[in-house]
């Protein structure tokens, strides 16, 4: 597998980003586009970047609380979707979710809808990358 730097991969999630693959389509936006995506974003990050997936439970503003995913790569907190909540919102050090599961990779993959979303966000993620790969080659020889 080629490595990728964690910023190409970053933008190539961005760009991939669409309702199907969030777990909140109703709420999605393109104002948000990082809405319900923590998930399977974290889930590509560890494909591509390795580490660990983890979990925590944000608390946001208004009270609420709703459960985010995020990945830990050699002792970083890595969270591409952070910026899909407010301003003020709580977010405490992540930790595993394993249930009966070995992984929190396991557990949120468990869950058929969220294979469903991971696998098309992983589509598209890799035509995204590989587009991007051989644009950049093609337009260093012209």
């Amino acid at each position: 597998m080629t490595e990728y730097k964690l910023s190409t991969l970053e933008e190539a999630i961005q760009k991939a980003w669409v309702k199907e693959t969030s777990s909140d389509s109703i709420s999605w936006g393109n104002d948000n586009p990082a809405w319900g995506q923590c998930a399977v974003t974290a889930l590509i990050v560890n494909d591509y970047l390795g580490g660990e997936i983890v979990w925590t439970e944000v608390k946001l503003p208004d009270g609420r609380t709703i459960s985010h995913y995020f990945n830990n790569i050699d002792g970083k907190e890595r969270d591409l979707t952070r910026r899909q909540f407010p301003e003020g919102t709580i977010i405490p050090a992540g930790q595993e979710k394993r249930k009966e599961f070995a992984t929190t990779r396991d557990y949120v993959l468990s869950f058929p809808v969220t294979q469903q979303r991971y696998q098309l966000l992983k589509q598209k993620v890799e035509r995204t990358l590989h587009n991007s790969f051989f644009g950049a080659k093609l337009s260093k020889r012209i």
